[in-house]
Formats: C-alpha cells, sequence, structure tokens
C-alpha cells in the first residue's frame, strides 16, 4: 500500500467515525495517528462527552477483533489477562483468555480500577502478551488499547501511575460539542443511536499494510534533532518534576511519521512535530507541586516548550514579527 492509499483509506474511517462523533475531527485523526502506529490511546475527559462512543466507532469501522472491559473497583487482575482452569477430561489445566486477548481491546473508565488491576494491562500494552501462571501468552497483531478516563478529581478514580501512562502513545480529551454540533447530535439520535447501525470500512489487512506504509516515511536529520531536543527540554524545564522518556522521543517520531502519511507526504515537517507533541508528550510530564499550586499544567509546559526549542537548521527572525522567532524554511529538508 502507498501513501496515497493510507490517507484515502484513514479518510474513509474518519468519515465514517463522523457519523457518531460530531464535530470531532482531529480527536478521531489522533486516533487514527494511533492505529498506523499499533499505539494505545487514552481518552480522558468528564463523563457523557463520547469518549467510549469514539472507541467503539473507531472498533466498528475497523474490521479487527474487539473486547470490551468494564474496569470497577472490584475487578481482578485474572478477570484482565485470563485463567488457568482445570479440565477434569484431559486432567490438565486449560489457559481460558481474559478479554484482553483481542486485536482491539476498550478499557473503559479504566482508572476505577485499582492500582493492581490496572497494572495487569502493562506487560500487554509494552510486549503484547500476557503471563500467567509462568506461561506465556501472545496476543494477536495488532494489539491496541483504547482506553477512557475520567479526571481524576472525580470520585472512585484511581490515578494511573506513571509506568502506565507512559505506554499510552497519544493521550486526548474529547471536549464539549459546539453548539451546532450539539444540536445535530440531538438530530442524530431523533429515533436511535447511529453506532447501532455503523459498518465496517476497513478490513484488518488494510490497517496492518497501512501500518507498514507507514514506516516509509521519511524523517530528515534536522527533525530527529527537533524531535530529541523537545524531549529533552521537558526534563530540564523548572516546572517540570519527572521529564518525558526516551519511549517519548519514539512516540512522537512515529506519531509524526503516521501524521505525515495522513496528510499524503513521504516526509515528516516540524509542524508534523508541533502538532503530535502536546498529545504525545503532555501525560508523560510530572509538574512539580509549586507548579500545580499555580495551575501550570503538563500541557502548559509544551506550548511553553514549543515557543522556546529551536528548531535545528531553521533560520532566525524576529520576536513578535508574526512568528516565534524561528522560521521552520528548511527544517523539513
Amino acid at each position: 500500500m502507498d501513501l496515497g492509499s493510507v490517507q484515502a483509506v484513514a479518510r474513509v474511517v474518519g468519515d465514517n467515525v463522523e457519523r457518531v462523533v460530531v464535530g470531532k475531527r482531529r480527536e478521531v485523526q489522533l486516533v487514527l495517528v494511533a492505529l498506523l502506529c499499533r499505539g494505545h490511546v487514552l481518552i480522558e475527559d468528564v463523563p457523557g462527552v463520547g469518549k467510549t462512543v469514539l472507541a467503539k466507532a473507531i472498533a466498528r469501522s475497523v474490521g479487527s477483533s474487539f473486547k470490551r472491559i468494564q474496569f470497577t473497583p472490584d475487578l481482578l487482575p485474572s478477570d484482565v489477562t485470563g485463567v488457568n482452569v482445570f479440565n477434569q477430561r484431559t486432567g490438565s489445566f486449560e489457559f481460558r483468555p481474559g478479554p484482553v486477548v483481542a486485536q482491539m481491546v476498550l478499557a473503559d473508565e479504566i482508572n476505577r480500577a485499582t492500582p493492581k488491576t490496572q497494572a495487569s494491562l502493562l506487560e500487554a500494552m509494552e510486549e503484547a502478551q500476557v503471563t500467567v501462571d509462568g506461561v506465556t501468552h501472545p496476543l494477536p497483531v495488532p494489539f491496541i488499547v483504547l482506553a477512557t478516563e475520567n479526571p481524576i478529581e472525580y470520585e472512585g478514580t484511581f490515578p494511573l501511575p506513571e509506568a502506565q501512562l507512559d505506554r499510552f502513545l497519544i493521550r486526548l480529551s474529547m471536549g464539549y460539542p459546539g453548539r451546532a454540533g450539539e444540536l445535530e447530535m440531538l438530530d442524530r439520535q431523533h429515533r436511535a443511536h447511529p453506532l447501532e447501525s455503523l459498518r465496517q470500512v476497513m478490513r484488518i489487512e488494510d490497517l496492518v499494510a497501512a501500518q507498514e506504509a507507514v514506516k516509509e516515511v521519511h524523517v530528515a536529520m534536522t527533525v530527529r534533532e527537533y524531535i530529541v531536543g523537545l524531549v529533552e527540554a521537558t526534563r530540564h524545564h523548572d516546572d517540570v518534576y519527572l521529564g518525558a522518556s526516551p519511549r517519548g522521543s519514539l512516540a512522537l517520531y512515529n506519531a509524526s511519521r503516521a501524521w505525515a502519511a495522513l496528510e499524503g507526504r513521504g516526509f515528516v515537517t516540524p509542524d508534523d512535530v508541533k502538532a503530535l507533541a502536546e498529545a504525545t508528550l503532555a501525560h508523560r510530564v510530572i509538574v512539580n507541586p509549586a507548579a500545580r499550586m499555580k495551575n501550570v499544567d503538563s500541557r502548559v509546559v509544551i506550548q511553553d516548550l514549543l515557543g522556546g526549542v529551536a528548531v535545528p537548521g531553521a533560520l532566525p527572525t524576529p520576536v513578535g514579527a508574526g512568528g516565534d522567532g524561528w522560521s521552520n524554511r528548511r527544517a523539513g529538508a
């Protein structure tokens, strides 16, 4: 599959999902970026804005096996990964796979489960396998987790540990729909929810082919230096307690290639990196307590760094002349 086909297939999936999720094209594109990178997505926002609907619409649009896990405080790790059951007829133990054994898994309200249960996904998300009673079981290919969570200020939630946050390629927020979008939503759901009639528009073979095609997108050395420079800067920012890990560099690198493919280009520009920086890095950055008291969060830190980290090879321009002090004219070469 060439990059033109990747763009066309992604557009079809995006249009199909927007039959259900109104006015959230960028959020849909971010999920498509993760699919093309075989990365996991964390959708964080208040209840009722369509987090679960977005995840289910993506899953129905792609011809993959799909399982849903409703995370609750009484959920056990074995309820996620599976368990060995003794078969009296054969006299041996048999593995009964849990719902995590699927190509696409919806982890709904993931932060309502205890940290012990949340940790049951760590191995699966990083290595695409689960280990039960010392035996390792591979997961289907591709394996992608679409997780939803409510803000940690809400009652009955447990904050995700840093190790698990770092395993999500992208974190996004849905936000409230605009007035026109909310009116359209009422009209579409007058008789039935459009999700009920949503059809599959992509085969899993096409998704795998698109994932391989994205790997051929070129990233110039100057753009690679810019990616690493941004990630390094998160580790030295005054408001940051814990900066992004090297996994953050890989996430931004791969996501930028997928974003360029969605735009129909075979190369990455600094603007692609800027477009994905917040979604791929903000959840990996932990601000210090003093910054939190000033209402500074990780998203603010990333935006600050985008305005301060120069693009290698760029030409300096006067600050206040319609730019941030740097020109990207040469950086995408």
